[in-house]
């Protein structure tokens, strides 16, 4: 898939680089289906005006949808999405004392009216993230959903190709 000048069609926001280890499962799917994409650091806490800039710019740039990831309190995926109305899609990364499940709480206790799309702890979160994004795009692209379809029955013939050791 590819826009003018390949331009970013989803932006990847996380707290700090210590949550790319989580992150880059969600870049390397975007790359694997040939996605324009931006990752950049976005804090909540440490840089909120330039964390309401991104927002507030998203859809003006292109931006079709936001994986944000965050840990601890989380308060990143939310707060970008107060401030736009691009989809967000809001991935917990693991925290030191709580394993990720104060992220998960945090992000998926958004109030009515400000939705943020809420997956799994860690890696598999930040990979079915982007493969939400990736099929949101592929509604409008049909040679995106043809290559998610190719995706789904590769995992498919995978599963069915499982031997068991008994």
């Amino acid at each position: 898939m590819s826009t003018a000048d390949n331009k970013p069609l989803v932006g990847i926001v996380m707290g700090s680089s210590s949550d790319w280890e989580v992150m880059q499962h969600a870049v390397n799917m975007l790359k694997d289906f040939g996605v324009p994409f931006e990752a950049q650091v976005v804090s909540a806490h440490r840089m909120p005006d330039e964390m309401f800039a991104y927002a507030e710019s998203a859809r003006a740039r292109g931006l079709r949808a936001i994986i944000a990831g965050a840990g601890g309190a989380a308060h990143l995926p939310g707060m970008i999405a107060a401030k736009t109305i691009v989809p967000v899609l809001g991935v917990p990364v693991p925290s030191r004392y709580l394993s990720g499940k104060d992220s998960l709480l945090s992000i998926v206790q958004m109030p009515k009216g400000i939705p943020v799309a809420t997956f799994a702890i860690g890696e598999a979160g930040a990979a079915n993230a982007a493969l939400a994004a990736v099929a949101m795009l592929a509604c409008t692209d049909d040679a995106l959903a043809a290559q998610l379809e190719q995706f789904r029955a590769r995992q498919t013939a995978a599963a069915k190709a499982s031997v068991l050791p008994v």
